[in-house]
């Protein structure tokens, strides 16, 4: 949402009233550990500063106090951390830091890390943060996280903007006309006269073709639907409508709903039976029949069975038996986050609905596995410390051993060869316990060679362990996504007194009859 183009006073009561409807909404979600939604606000200059209370101060944060716990982020960029509340920068837990080019920008940026890893209970060094921000060049960043015991630097590629830039409202203006000339203004409606009856039809009153019918037997006439076509007569067939609900009920899946059933069965000249697993499918409740005809129409011939009062009972307990063996309330149900769709939700809107569960069990996937994997992982860069160490003290100790095997043997020879005295047993001695030196300075460059090897060796594990890591989270977030998984169709049947019929009458039923003996139904 660009606002560039408005007032001073007009911003701010529009970022006011959206940061207030933002707090309604967050309150009115389940909590949740899981990222949500993120509320993202470049240029807060002004709308949160450290000293004036501007209406939009106070639910940014609360929204940085509490909206957290509803799965909302907030994310707020600014070239100036000394103009934000500092309130609001102790309770950011991830900052993103570039080149601080004022002195006071960078105290209070330390300031507000400061407060914000003593809230967490984090440690934190601000020598070294301050060394930090110091040396960050060109594109160089650096992320701190509250929940991290390091912070991290890295470096964003250069990238080539060609973006205009703010908009002015004559440039808006302009955008705007093609899409405003395209908007057609939609046509009024005329009211259209009754349709007629074609020329050389016979069309008679309809009190005088309708078939009597004994008053307990009721009588409803299907609703009248669409244009009459040309050179058609209107004429109203018996079929018998059945009107009922249906109760499906699986707390396991979570379902507990109530649905609507209409069908529509054709009548056959005196048959005592209805096929209700042939007859059409209606939207129609009991309540939207009509009691009388739409106009001049026929009517067919009316069955000896549809008559009789108890046809329509033995009707009734065949319509009951037909929706308890037929009607099912499919769903579907996603194994991997055993969470079922809800009644009359679509794939895709189950699949998108999903999102929220799936980042959560995909967060707890992937704390139990760094649960597992911290303990080896810091168990083996133990070991690299320790064998770094190791490689340090034994180059160490080959260095001074080789100076002293150097500066003995060199010492003896030179006493043998500018003493007074001849080369004696002792000399003889002091120089095979220099050679012996020289061996032992060749073992300690062993004893280095090996710890080097050992250093790799658990470098080579500490990466393998690594990969492991990364390869069970990557199938975690392969098998938890909503998207691509598998999803299985469960139905739901119902109980058998759980059918509740509604209506069960006569219906007359309005079709569109063709001069050449072709019939549509007027109704759909």
């Amino acid at each position: 949402v660009s606002i560039a183009h408005l007032g001073e006073s007009e911003r701010m009561f529009f970022v006011a009233l959206l940061l207030n409807q933002v707090l309604g909404w967050a309150r009115s979600q389940p909590g949740t550990t899981s990222l949500r939604a993120i509320l993202y606000m470049d240029e807060i200059f002004g709308y949160f500063p450290p000293v004036a209370n501007p209406p939009t101060k106070r639910p940014l944060l609360t929204l940085l106090k509490q909206a957290r716990a509803y799965g909302l982020g907030v994310v707020l960029a600014t070239q100036n951390p000394v103009d934000l509340d500092y309130k609001g920068l102790s309770n950011a837990g991830t900052w993103f830091l570039g080149r601080l080019q004022a002195e006071r920008d960078k105290l209070r940026v330390l300031d507000g890390l400061e407060g914000a890893s003593a809230a967490q209970s984090a440690k934190f060094d601000r020598q070294e943060m301050d060394r930090l921000l110091s040396g960050l060049g060109k594109r160089t960043f650096l992320m701190h996280n509250v929940h991290e015991d390091h912070p991290e630097v890295f470096q964003v590629r250069w990238a080539l903007s060609y973006l205009r830039g703010p908009l002015t409202r004559d440039q808006i203006k302009r955008l705007m006309a093609p899409v405003k000339d395209s908007i057609v203004a939609a046509p009024t409606t005329k009211k259209v006269a009754a349709p007629t009856a074609p020329a050389g039809s016979l069309v008679v009153p309809a009190t005088e073709l309708r078939p009597m019918l004994p008053p307990e037997v009721g009588q409803v006439f299907v609703p009248l639907r669409g244009k009459q076509p040309s050179g058609s007569t209107l004429v109203y067939k018996p079929m018998v409508v059945g009107c009922g609900e249906v109760y499906f009920t699986d707390p396991k899946a979570g379902v507990s709903i109530t649905t609507p059933f209409a069908r529509l069965a054709s009548l056959d000249s005196d048959i005592l039976t209805l096929d209700w697993a042939a007859a059409r499918r209606v939207e129609f409740g009991p309540d939207e029949f009509e009691r009388e005809p739409a106009g001049p129409a026929r009517f067919e011939d009316l069955p000896a069975s549809a008559s009789k009062a108890k046809s329509y009972a033995l009707w009734s307990k065949a319509f009951v038996d037909a929706l308890y063996r037929e009607e099912a309330l499919e769903i579907l149900k996603s194994a991997s986050l055993d969470e079922c769709s809800k009644p009359g939700e679509s794939e895709r809107d189950f699949r998108l609905r999903l999102q929220q569960s799936a980042r959560e069990a995909r967060d707890r996937e992937v704390d139990r596995l760094r649960a597992k994997y911290a303990p080896k992982l810091a168990v083996v860069e133990s070991k690299i410390r320790r064998a770094d160490q190791a490689v340090t003290r034994e180059a160490a100790e080959a260095r001074n051993a080789g100076w002293s095997s150097v500066v003995r043997f060199g010492t003896t020879i030179l006493g043998a060869l500018m003493g007074r005295k001849s080369l004696s047993a002792g000399t003889i001695n002091k120089a095979g316990t220099a050679i012996r030196g020289v061996g032992d300075t060749i073992k300690q460059t062993g004893d280095v060679s090996r710890a080097k090897e050992n250093v790799t060796s658990l470098r080579e594990q500490f990466d393998e362990l690594e990969a492991e890591f990364v390869a069970e989270r990557q199938a975690v977030e392969t098998r938890l996504d909503p998207l691509t998984a598998t999803m299985e169709t469960l139905a739901v049947k119902p109980r058998k007194a759980n059918v509740t019929v509604k209506l069960i009458a006569l219906a007359w039923s309005p079709f569109w009859v063709g001069a050449d003996g072709s019939e549509a139904a007027a109704w759909g």
